[in-house]
């Protein structure tokens, strides 16, 4: 009988089917994508039980992949495990705090990575996110991506959404402004943090009630409030 379903998300062939080949000698059943947008669609698909994930992929980064398989029900409790190059560690940190299980550095050993899988999967993939996060009148549910203040709908794009999910997940900590701009927006954009200062100035106002809760530390950054 074989065990857990992996998907592999690798560009680089000869790693990818190495990969796959060392996995299914140990019975796993091995799905393959060689970049984001097929292996956001395996996923949906196949429902595998882990997925190894490259940071490095052409097109949509592997960031970018963990980012919206978190988003999607369907995907947002498959645990992945993240794939890094040795200089890659600003990339892991984000990788860990969107939710990856793990993170694996090249160049690696293939019982690395059965030891890896098996460990992640023993303990149940990534810790658990709550669904609904809350901070005074704001209630944000992550699944379908919708914000009410005192039970009243509140209308954000994409990225007011991601920039207030990624503060109240945070709730009590001061989050820098290199921090917001790398989770919210894939990078730390150099010379452009006044780019979260006019997010935020526009999430508070649409937020109204709930938009004390988001706090200005000065010369650092924001702050979601309990």
């Amino acid at each position: 009988m074989s065990e857990a379903t992996v998907l592999i998300v690798e560009d680089e062939k000869d790693i990818r089917e190495l990969l796959a080949f060392s996995l299914e000698r140990e019975e796993f059943t091995v799905v393959q994508a060689d970049n984001g947008v097929t292996a956001l669609g395996l996923a949906k698909l196949k429902r595998p039980d882990i997925i190894l994930l490259d940071l490095m992929l052409p097109g949509m980064d592997g960031l970018s992949v963990c980012r919206q398989l978190q988003k999607e029900p369907e995907t947002a409790d498959i645990p992945i495990i993240m794939l890094t190059a040795k200089g890659e560690e600003v990339d892991r940190i984000v990788g860990l705090e969107l939710g990856a299980a793990d993170y694996i550095v090249k160049p690696f050993s293939l019982r690395e990575v059965s030891l890896r899988i098996r460990a992640v999967l023993k303990r149940g993939g990534a810790p658990a996110k709550p669904a609904v996060l809350r901070c005074g009148p704001i209630s944000c549910d992550v699944s379908s991506h919708t914000v009410l203040v005192d039970e009243t709908p509140v209308d954000l794009t994409v990225t007011e959404f991601r920039l207030l999910e990624d503060l109240l997940r945070n709730q009590g900590k001061v989050r820098n402004r290199e921090q917001i701009l790398t989770t919210v927006w894939g990078h730390s954009f150099e010379g452009y943090s006044r780019t979260v200062d006019t997010h935020v100035r526009r999430l508070r106002a649409k937020l109204g009630a709930g938009a004390e809760r988001i706090e200005t530390i000065r010369g650092i950054g924001y702050r979601a409030k309990g």
